[in-house]
């Protein structure tokens, strides 16, 4: 007579679940902290699958307007080819509703999220690393940088909206707590670009960076960096939007690229300004 196949159990995520969730990232030696899953888990729906009372695998679906971003979607090694991955992707592909949904995957796992309908728009990489501050360079004549006030944020959280597409609403309100330090681009007395830098991981990360152009980022990044001289720092930014090479020389390197992918039409930037840094992989 077979043995009977293993019954898991699959239900949302609640705070008590986070030091064992957590433990998942540890052993996959990802640099998330606790505090890190908890911001999560406070703008998204949790999932979580258990093998009687231990938890072995996690997913994410953060609602973000038209769009939702599925991340930390893990299983634990001993529970590998089981198909628990792919009922947690349903149940994260659930809370999306009318949603798009969007992940950033690994290379390797991108035909796994590519046969689920989702499609490649872009790549992410990963820079990190012991800072060597890079002097800003000049901004445009009439543009003054300058730290930021709780009076700028209505103003950050348009530009954050029109540089990523999404609605960061309720992402950014979680942030603002936590952020060490935030600067922006004023020009005619109005804020044009800004970049925040906050506790995460091993150190500290920057982002959203959201600027009108590449000399706008670079100067705000810089002018983040100058304050966190030798500070272990990650940034995650878009391929394609010309800061790689500099931040390598700024001693942040290159250690990752993850494929971003939706499930339907990605977001579009609108207003005339870019996202340079995205808040985490998981969030987008």
């Amino acid at each position: 007579m077979s043995a009977p196949l293993p019954s898991y159990s699959y239900r949302p995520m609640t705070t008590a679940d986070l030091p064992a969730a957590h433990a998942l990232s540890v052993q996959l030696k990802w640099p998330h902290r606790l505090d890190d899953w908890a911001m999560l888990h406070r703008v998204s729906k949790g999932f979580v699958v258990l093998d009687g009372e231990r938890l072995i695998g996690s997913a994410f679906a953060c609602p973000q307007g038209d769009f939702t971003t599925i991340g930390l979607v893990i299983v634990s090694d001993d529970y590998q080819g089981k198909g628990i991955g792919r009922k947690l992707m349903e149940l994260a592909l659930d809370a999306c509703q009318s949603s798009t949904p969007m992940l950033n995957a690994t290379l390797a796992g991108a035909p796994l999220y590519s046969s689920q309908g989702f499609v490649e728009f872009g790549r992410i990489q990963q820079h990190q690393g012991q800072v060597q501050a890079p002097t800003p360079a000049p901004l445009a004549d009439g543009e003054e940088c300058r730290p930021l006030s709780t009076a700028d944020q209505p103003r950050l959280l348009e530009l954050a909206n029109a540089g990523s597409g999404l609605d960061r609403q309720a992402v950014l309100a979680d942030l603002f707590p936590v952020v060490e330090q935030s600067v922006g681009i004023v020009r005619d007395g109005q804020l044009q670009a800004f970049a925040l830098m906050r506790p995460f991981g091993r150190g500290r990360c920057i982002g959203p960076v959201i600027a009108q152009n590449l000399a706008q980022a670079q100067h705000l990044i810089a002018t983040l960096l100058s304050q966190v001289p030798d500070a272990f720092v990650r940034i995650d930014i878009p391929a394609d939007c010309g800061l790689s090479d500099w931040l390598e020389a700024a001693g942040l390197k290159k250690v990752d690229t993850v494929a971003q992918m939706a499930r339907g039409t990605p977001p579009q930037t609108i207003s005339g300004v870019q996202q340079f840094a995205l808040v985490t992989q998981a969030i987008g």
